[in-house]
């Protein structure tokens, strides 16, 4: 059994696409680029090394064949940021239901945090996902995620509805 967190989880929406000026672009060699149909090991490394301090676990209780149902689904896109040929974050958009998108998760590697890409990520996030025409876009995060998601969030147009109590525990 792995050490358990308590955390506070908020989930949060947006009914209309914000007006927002484009994200600065990352500086340096970046490339922003879909991955179609990722490879389940690759998935788990960049899900294991962005949310490792965050406590991300629930992808990790998958199985293989489980978690490829999901990120190798036809309706959910997954972006991945690279910097100078690495990766250096990516978010995921499940429009699997078609009144809503959800924002699964996004995340920057941790040699590239307070670089801006988690506002240029979002924000390119917000408009793929207002290009596809849902009724609501939503998102949740939680006081295990680094302490700037949820003003981030916010920032970007999102308002909470919603917060619960949950407990992670930590899987090695």
């Amino acid at each position: 059994m792995g050490k358990k967190h308590k955390t506070i989880v908020t989930h949060l929406e947006m009914l209309a696409e914000p007006r927002l000026p484009p994200a600065p672009r990352p500086l340096g060699k970046y490339a922003l680029m879909r991955a179609e149909k990722p490879p389940v090991h690759f998935y788990r490394y960049l899900y294991d090394v962005i949310g490792r301090n965050h406590v991300w676990v629930n992808r990790k209780r998958l199985s293989d064949n489980a978690l490829a149902e999901i990120v190798q689904h036809d309706g959910v896109d997954i972006f991945i940021l690279y910097c100078s040929g690495s990766p250096g974050g990516f978010y995921e958009l499940d429009f699997r239901n078609p009144e809503r998108a959800e924002l699964s998760f996004l995340g920057v590697m941790p040699e590239h945090l307070g670089k801006g890409f988690g506002r240029f990520l979002l924000r390119e996030a917000i408009a793929l996902a207002w290009a596809r025409g849902p009724k609501r876009l939503i998102v949740q995060t939680c006081t295990l995620d680094h302490p700037r998601a949820l003003p981030l969030y916010q920032r970007h147009g999102f308002t909470p509805y919603a917060q619960e109590e949950a407990e992670l525990e930590e899987i090695d």
